[in-house]
């Protein structure tokens, strides 16, 4: 057969088992890991990651694998499973617009718990970590818009195939051993976007990483799936509505190109849905520029694709976490305190009079002319309306924190200490940093989660 006619897994397959990741690959997924340990522990402590934590401690099995910045141990799956939902749990983990996913939290959560069955290093874990990233984004280029259009939380769905190449190239496994921990990950795969702004949506972030993770188990134990569970005729692409059905010339550069390097990775600098960071950017610009307050403000206009209601879905929010997806919320909230950070997000934050004045003054719409050629979420057309008759207007494409804007060494550190603080102790979080920036040279994953083993506050 000829590389067009090959199962889609089959192509996979060999390159999750036998490719070489290149040098900016892997330091690409260094910055990646370490964002993503940071925004883990921060998320620790909330609601929903404690309550899997919760249950991993009456469910777990066998006290094999850790979960960040707590004491106890638990099965592979428990602890990808509390990793995973806990990575995601404030939405503020990276993005990857190609795969229309947040590809860190599971590839993370998976990829640690794989690497402390394996007795892994830190250079395997990004090699891991770099492979699953590649097989999401050459199912994005398949699947998207279409797939995410249609409801499904490509976080979850793509991110769990993701997360079984992580883990199966961990484990060691070969080519025909990952084809069938793919196939079995494309049966788990799920994930609605009718979720967002509850805690279901950091779980299935942790349900990528754990079905990742028992994909590979089984095809190690000799689970057999279909070979064509991608792209049979009911296979993932039909059944979860891709934009084709069969991987065309998608995955023609695997091995060669890679995305993780070419398109990069957006780093959140703002703890909110990805589709609000260009109009915050642009609002924190024109509040500065213009220099007005709340009650300056007549009116603020917001245009946009037409994929981004889809997923700012809460206009007027009741919790922080409906508020991380409204366009309304987070607008106001930078209008009238020139941030967006953590403790917006917070009770005071949310209920902020202020902030909640100005709700019925923003106005979000789609513009047919926002987002033409353009990854969805991506773009903005802002305009602000001044009492006085003044009136502030941008487009803007992207925001702080993109590949085309990246945050520094020093910013992705304070990030990851302001992140860590809210779980561990300073002196903690810095070793955890320091570890994490030469996480290439570790001889043995399973230190960090030692490093970081103080107990959770209750």
């Amino acid at each position: 057969m000829t590389d067009e006619t090959l199962p889609a897994l089959t192509r996979f397959g060999e390159f999750v088992a036998n490719c070489d990741v290149p040098a900016a690959a892997r330091r690409a997924a260094r910055d990646a890991v370490l964002d993503t340990v940071g925004v883990a522990l921060a998320g620790s402590v909330e609601p929903a990651a404690r309550m899997v934590r919760s249950l991993a401690d009456e469910e777990g099995g066998a006290p094999r694998c850790s979960v960040l910045g707590a004491s106890a141990r638990t099965g592979a799956g428990w602890a990808a499973l509390a990793n995973g939902t806990a990575a995601h749990a404030l939405d503020f983990d990276d993005m990857c617009f190609v795969s229309m996913a947040h590809p860190s939290a599971p590839l993370v959560a998976a990829g640690l718990a794989a690497a402390e069955l394996a007795d892994a290093g830190g250079a395997a874990l990004l090699d891991a970590y770099c492979v699953g990233f590649e097989v999401e984004a050459v199912l994005g280029r398949v699947m998207n818009p279409t797939h995410y259009e249609q409801g499904w939380h490509a976080t979850s769905t793509l991110g769990t195939l993701g997360a079984a190449a992580a883990a199966a190239r961990l484990l060691g496994q070969d080519a025909a051993t990952t084809v069938r921990a793919l196939a079995i990950a494309a049966a788990e795969a799920s994930g609605l976007k009718e979720s967002f702004g509850t805690m279901v949506k950091p779980l299935q972030a942790g349900l990528a990483g754990r079905n990742g993770v028992l994909a590979a188990m089984l095809a190690r134990a000799g689970f057999t799936a279909p070979d064509r569970a991608v792209d049979g005729a009911q296979g993932l692409f039909v059944a979860m509505q891709g934009h084709a059905r069969d991987l065309g010339d998608a995955a023609d550069g695997l091995g060669r190109d890679w995305e993780i390097v070419d398109g990069g990775i957006t780093v959140k600098l703002y703890p909110s849905c990805a589709a609000t960071h260009p109009t915050i950017d642009t609002l924190l610009d024109l509040r500065a520029e213009h220099r007005f307050t709340a009650d300056d403000v007549e009116a603020v206009e917001i245009g946009v694709d037409a994929v981004t209601p889809t997923v700012l879905i809460h206009d007027r929010p009741r919790t922080g976490l409906e508020g991380k997806f409204s366009m309304h919320f987070c607008a106001a909230s930078a209008v009238a305190h020139g941030r967006v950070d953590l403790a917006t997000f917070e009770p005071a934050g949310v209920s902020d009079v202020v902030t909640r004045d100005l709700l019925p003054r923003v106005a979000m719409s789609v513009d047919p002319s926002v987002g033409v050629d353009q990854p969805p979420l991506t773009e903005a057309a802002v305009t602000v309306h001044l009492a006085d008759g003044r009136r502030g207007a941008r487009r803007v494409r992207g925001a702080r924190g993109y590949p085309s804007q990246p945050p520094s060494a020093a910013e992705l550190d304070a990030k990851f200490l302001a992140c860590a603080a809210r779980a561990v102790s300073p002196p903690t979080a810095a070793a955890a940093l320091a570890w994490l920036r030469d996480v290439e040279r570790q001889p043995a994953v399973s230190a960090l989660p030692e490093l970081v083993r103080e107990p959770v506050p209750a």
